[in-house]
């Protein structure tokens, strides 16, 4: 696996965002911020659904009561505020109990608004978060490059940087998001080289669960395969707690989950001679049997050819035969166990583990 880029570690309430800390999974909720009671009452369930960083649109000052009332009510994982224009929304959730602010330094004003942003964020410990986004192009990048560019993009999140290192503040996480997923991905391979910030990564508007999560696994998964990415989410037209499944799906395809099993199975051919379809299925959908959520790789193979080979490179797994299947752990074969009983023999092995 490509080696994690090296960045600077940026604090967001209890969480570490950074290269020698694990990639955090966030989403955003999707109702009206004055709504406080059922913001508070879904920022419960995304936590419990695994949601690592949680983000709240705040168009107006009032609103801001949501963070004093989720943290009352035992939300526990760090808040953000997402700001635009007003720079006294940003300063008033800083002093509300936000984890950090999401802002685009260049439409919050001149520099004596973003100085009182960067001087609330600094008072009450918090990390901006530069969020630069195709659809709002500065029009004189798009004037030099003739579209969103990934140049473009790449530039415009530099120069908004620079806004907040102007007043000696680099407690600063940074998103470039594009609905195209090339320009997205060279956007922050770009990016990457020319900063040492943690990079927060993701397709914007991707779509739905569907099409959204193709989009998302390409354009998230490429950058993590480059050591590219320290915090993302999953932008689906979905509700948020599909952001999160999506979202570990990818970590766990590239190898970045801390926990939980990663299934290997084969297509299917005609050696097969177990009814694997129907076994990888009952296999995924048993798989809260598992006692202990640790880190494991499970292969489930339908041949003698391939089979064997990978379930020894797998942590455990099986290898079918004719109405049987032989059960390899660690890479030693233990036994055979008859076409019937495979997946309960494999959930006892791996809780015996």
């Amino acid at each position: 696996m490509t080696e994690r880029r090296k960045t600077k570690q940026i604090k967001v309430g209890k969480l570490v965002i950074g290269s020698e800390s694990p990639i955090s999974v966030q989403s955003m909720s999707n109702i009206p911020a004055f709504e406080t009671d059922n913001c508070v009452r879904q920022a419960l369930e995304m936590q419990k659904a695994g949601c690592e960083i949680f983000r709240f649109a705040v168009p107006d000052v009032s609103c801001a009561r949501v963070f004093y009332k989720a943290k009352e009510s035992g939300v526990t994982m760090p808040l953000v505020a997402d700001i635009h224009f007003d720079y006294r929304i940003a300063v008033e959730c800083a002093e509300a109990g936000a984890d950090k602010i999401r802002i685009n330094p260049g439409n919050i004003g001149d520099d004596s608004k973003i100085k009182e942003v960067v001087r609330a964020c600094r008072k009450n410990g918090l990390p901006i978060r530069i969020g630069v986004n195709s659809g709002s192009l500065e029009k004189e990048l798009l004037a030099k490059y003739g579209y969103p560019s990934p140049e473009a993009l790449a530039e415009s999140a530099l120069n908004h940087a620079k806004l907040l290192e102007k007043f000696d503040f680099y407690d600063i996480v940074i998103s470039i998001k594009s609905s195209d997923v090339r320009n997205m991905i060279a956007a922050n391979r770009i990016l990457a080289e020319k900063c040492d910030y943690p990079l927060h990564i993701g397709v914007t508007e991707a779509g739905t669960p569907d099409s959204g999560m193709l989009k998302s696994a390409v354009g998230i998964g490429s950058l993590l395969c480059d050591g590219i990415g320290d915090t993302v989410r999953v932008s689906l037209t979905a509700h948020p707690e599909e952001e999160i499944k999506a979202a570990r799906k990818i970590l766990k395809a590239v190898g970045y989950c801390e926990s939980g099993i990663n299934i290997i199975s084969c297509p299917t051919c005609g050696r097969t001679r177990i009814d694997l379809i129907k076994l990888v299925s009952e296999f995924e959908s048993r798989l809260g049997e598992i006692k202990n959520n640790r880190k494991l790789t499970v292969a489930l193979m339908g041949c003698a050819v391939n089979g064997p080979g990978e379930a020894r490179e797998a942590d455990i797994g099986i290898a079918g035969g004719n109405g049987e299947a032989v059960l390899i752990k660690k890479g030693e074969t233990v036994r055979k166990i008859s076409e019937d009983n495979i997946i309960d023999a494999l959930i006892d092995e791996i809780n015996g583990m």
